[in-house]
């Protein structure tokens, strides 16, 4: 583990895309993924990193991959193993880079709610509903959710997903690969979260994303991490309140105190907020995994 933070990284030579936290190499056949420690908050990326950040969710992604055993785009998280040429600096990417399979990325995430927390408690305040479906009367803010709803969203290159009834999603996609989607992403999120929670973690939410290669859909990006998912941890969950998180809302929470109007260049984040967030992040991982984060 460090404190130095890695909010950008260049491969000489290879073509890169940046992300909000992921630069995404191409590597012909493969895409190399390296998670920075960089970290966004209503929409914009903070000027300010947390170090040790992409390693978690490079390795609690590698983590869930392995345990989920689903068909994925993982190759290997070995960066000895990524064909970059000789003379190329390993070092910053060890720990942090994932090399994996190329596909064509299904326009949709896949958000899977166990718990009505953000906008869904907003819009159930208003309506009764999460994402147009109808739920029962008297919830409370962090509420769990009689089953697991299915409550999909286009993907956005700038600003919010929007939120998309499941009708809208096989317009888009076609009625057996929406069907497909539902299906797996409601189970994937049922064996994850009976897995978080013996390890006392509940999983609220979370967002799945996949890709086809030739006619298979395999899961794709990150899984199951404190970036795609709201962790509460389970020995202080009380519903009727919002809950403390072992994910960025803690970030969100400090931004909300500021004189920050979100619509201008965000400022720098203080030590401790930066120090008590990167500990949010590594109690995430090794309470999740039961082991230390490793490099």
């Amino acid at each position: 583990m460090s404190t130095t933070v890695l909010l950008e990284t260049s491969l000489p030579g290879l073509p890169v895309r940046r992300g909000k936290v992921r630069d995404i190499y191409d590597l012909g056949d493969h895409l190399l993924l390296v998670a920075t420690d960089r970290i966004s908050a209503f929409d914009f990326v903070l000027p300010t990193g947390i170090p040790d950040k992409g390693r978690v969710l490079t390795q609690i992604s590698a983590f869930w991959f392995d345990l989920l055993g689903e068909p994925s785009h993982l190759v290997t998280t070995d960066v000895e193993q990524v064909p970059l040429g000789d003379g190329v600096d390993r070092e910053p990417l060890r720990g942090r880079a994932t090399l994996c399979r190329k596909t064509e990325v299904v326009p949709v995430e896949c958000v899977v709610r166990g718990y009505l927390a953000g906008s869904g408690w907003k819009e159930y305040g208003e309506s009764g509903t999460v994402c147009g479906i109808e739920l029962p009367e008297g919830l409370t803010e962090s509420a769990k959710l009689p089953e697991p709803i299915f409550t999909p969203a286009t993907k956005a290159e700038e600003g919010h997903d929007e939120n998309i009834s499941f009708e809208q999603m096989v317009e888009i996609i076609g009625q057996e690969t929406a069907d497909e989607l539902r299906r797996r992403s409601l189970d994937i999120f049922q064996r994850g979260t009976e897995y978080a929670e013996q390890r006392g973690i509940i999983i609220a939410d979370t967002k799945f994303e996949f890709g086809r290669v030739g006619d298979e859909v395999i899961l794709i990006d990150e899984v199951l991490t404190p970036d795609s998912s709201r962790f509460w941890p389970a020995d202080q969950y009380s519903p009727g309140r919002g809950q403390p998180s072992f994910d960025k809302q803690f970030v969100r929470d400090y931004l909300g105190s500021t004189d920050w109007d979100k619509n201008s260049p965000p400022p720098e984040l203080p030590d401790e907020i930066v120090e008590q967030t990167r500990a949010k992040y590594l109690e995430a991982y090794e309470q999740l995994t039961g082991m230390k984060l490793g490099v």
